[in-house]
């Protein structure tokens, strides 16, 4: 390897035996492997017998001090292989940055394909694999990630996207407060020992969670929007609730029965009646 270039490397997300021979190639002959923790890449390393020839750090803290760094090393010359903890570099993890940089010094980009646990999770959720989104991972705070979720009530693709274990329960929660009963998967430690597919709706996953909360690296998928879901008039929605309050029923009574007749979920007849509201 002569020429300078940035080598963008897919490593397994759990099983170290899921890598390809090209891979361990690879990383064999780059001169620089940037990793986000040096134990893990050792770990994957010492386990395929591979020496390199200098290992560095680029992780989320440090990437936009480093990645001009790695820029200019690769315009000298050498290459650089990119790894993640697991999967591939740029989805979730470090390295956009790097690869714009490069991109825009016209510097030569290759891939190195392989494990993706996005992917992994959409093949064995047996939802729709044919049109998906990618979400990644939702946002932290309870409100931001309502938001998030309320922009997805009508996404007719499957949705993927990643979740922590300690956040699992409330994120369920609140997809299943707007969404409703969805069908759903939960993949969670995908390729190891403890790997586990729960298949159901959000409501079934919710209470399976609250009895046995997942543990590991966990990745939702989600069914998307039906046609009647997205077809739905808001102003219908919040009339038909006004008339049901009307005739005595309670705010929540009223917006459950719309809900349940017109095939949607209750928070979107609560946001027809709070955007009517506001008019």
């Amino acid at each position: 390897m002569a020429s300078g270039k940035l080598i963008l490397c897919a490593t397994p997300i759990g099983n170290l035996e899921d890598v390809t021979l090209r891979l361990l190639r690879v990383l064999g002959e780059a001169d620089v492997v940037a990793c986000e923790d040096t134990r893990r890449t050792r770990k994957l390393l010492s386990h395929h017998g591979i020496q390199v020839a200098r290992l560095v750090t680029y992780n989320e803290v440090n990437e936009q001090r480093k990645a001009p760094e790695l820029m200019q090393t690769i315009q000298r010359g050498s290459v650089v292989a990119l790894v993640s903890d697991a999967g591939m570099p740029g989805l979730s993890d470090p390295g956009y940055r790097l690869v714009r940089a490069c991109v825009e010094a016209d510097l030569v980009v290759e891939v190195v394909p392989g494990p993706t646990a996005a992917i992994s999770a959409l093949a064995l959720s047996g939802l729709p694999p044919a049109r998906f989104v990618f979400e990644g991972f939702l946002p932290r705070k309870k409100g931001d990630r309502l938001r998030r979720i309320r922009e997805l009530a009508h996404e007719p693709r499957t949705i993927v996207c990643y979740e922590s274990p300690h956040r699992i329960g409330d994120a369920l929660a609140d997809l299943n407060e707007v969404l409703g009963p969805r069908p759903a998967a939960l993949a969670r430690e995908l390729t190891k020992m403890h790997e586990e597919v729960r298949r159901g709706t959000l409501p079934e996953l919710l209470e399976q969670a609250r009895v046995d909360p997942p543990r590991g690296e966990i990745a939702i998928v989600i069914g998307g929007a039906l046609e009647r879901d997205r077809d739905v008039d808001p102003e219908s929605l919040a009339r038909e609730a006004r008339v049901l309050m009307d005739a005595g029923l309670d705010r929540r009574a009223a917006m459950q029965e719309v809900a349940r007749s017109a095939g949607v979920p209750r928070r979107a007849v609560f946001d027809a009646l709070i955007d009517t509201e506001k008019r």
